[in-house]
């Protein structure tokens, strides 16, 4: 029996994270998921938030966009938009972004431009709570 699970995340620009861990915490469009060893197949989409990875009795958090996850009894498989490491998020880069979406959303824009616009939005909102939540 297995006793981690590989833990592959994926985003456009490249992948994020491949390591062996003992548990994943999942944001899934129903609510959170803990997932382990050994866990039965399964397909489901994600929401933007927080992934919590225990590794060696230590805790690791990253910010993850939407996407999708199929895990396996020995995998878990993440294609994302967007995911990184709570301590290498740039608070004041994500907030000044965060400003910015907010502004542009303001201007008259067109269906795509306020789509890219509100992702953008979730993008730095998602950090910014990740880190902000992971900082106290």
């Amino acid at each position: 029996m297995a006793n981690t699970l590989r833990l592959e995340i994926v985003t456009p620009e490249a992948r994020t994270y491949s390591e062996d861990v003992d548990m994943v915490t999942l944001p899934g469009d129903q609510g959170e998921m803990g997932i382990y060893p050994m866990h039965v197949a399964l397909m489901t989409q994600l929401v933007a938030g927080e992934i919590a990875v225990r590794k060696g009795g230590q805790d690791h958090y990253l910010a993850i966009g939407e996407g999708f996850a199929e895990i396996t009894a020995e995998r878990v498989s993440i294609l994302t938009d967007m995911a990184i490491k709570a301590d290498d998020i740039d608070e004041a880069r994500a907030e000044e972004a965060r400003k910015r979406a907010e502004a542009r959303l303001q201007q008259k824009l067109t269906d795509e431009e306020v789509a890219s616009v509100n992702a953008a939005l979730l993008h730095s909102l998602t950090q910014l709570n990740v880190k902000r939540r992971r900082r106290g």
